[in-house]
């Protein structure tokens, strides 16, 4: 049986206007919109900032334990540079730069689309601290469009993990988007993240809905 924390996490999200069953698969997924942003090991942080800095948190984001940090950088490439570019935390194992095909014509930077860490042959940039510069070689990506969700939302959904699917949206400039890789982990909330690009493209805002397409 169902218990009724399940089943309330279930009617919550099922959509409140007209998508067929028979055309998606019923649950509304919200979407998060990433703008240009880099996360940071700690020998780069300390790199940029000085010595045994350490993030400050500024706002929490969606996914469990993530958050934006007050700090920003300097993103330089062969073509010209961009400011205030937000870094997000925790620190990882290894720096990784993600930007918009737009941000890679602007700099100068050739980026692949790619999965987050898949970083081999990928793009190169140079990032500007108050405190020092890092040089990324091989760090640099568009981040494929992708769902993140817990196991008990790949379940309702009826996907599975890296599973690749289809997923639409709505208003006037409403599109299909093919492509998006599944993403599953208890350590994930729900949540279609794509960047600024194909927000634009779609019309799409953070917090609109989205729905998985058979």
């Amino acid at each position: 049986m169902i218990n009724q924390q399940l089943m309330g996490k279930i009617l919550s999200r099922l959509p409140a206007h007209g998508v067929m069953l028979g055309e998606a698969q019923g649950m509304a997924i919200p979407v998060g919109i990433s703008n240009r942003h880099v996360h940071l090991s700690q020998q780069d942080v300390e790199a940029l900032f000085g010595k045994g800095y350490q993030l400050t948190p500024f706002k929490d984001l969606k996914q469990p334990g993530q958050f934006a940090a007050k700090e920003c950088v300097i993103v330089v490439g062969s073509k010209g540079s961009i400011s205030k570019v937000r870094v997000l935390g925790p620190v990882r194992p290894q720096s990784q730069l993600e930007i918009s095909k737009a941000d890679c014509f602007a700099l100068g930077i050739k980026a692949p689309v790619r999965e987050s860490g898949d970083l081999v042959g990928s793009g190169n940039a140079v990032l500007m601290g108050s405190a020092g510069h890092v040089e990324l070689k091989e760090q640099v990506i568009c981040a494929q469009r992708h769902i993140h969700m817990s196991e008990i939302d790949a379940r309702m959904l009826n996907v599975t993990n890296g599973q690749k699917v289809h997923v639409k949206t709505e208003g006037e400039r409403s599109l299909i988007f093919d492509e998006v890789v599944v993403r599953v982990s208890e350590k994930f909330s729900l949540e279609f993240h794509i960047d600024t690009d194909e927000a634009n493209a779609a019309g799409l805002r953070n917090n609109d809905s989205v729905f998985i397409v058979s």
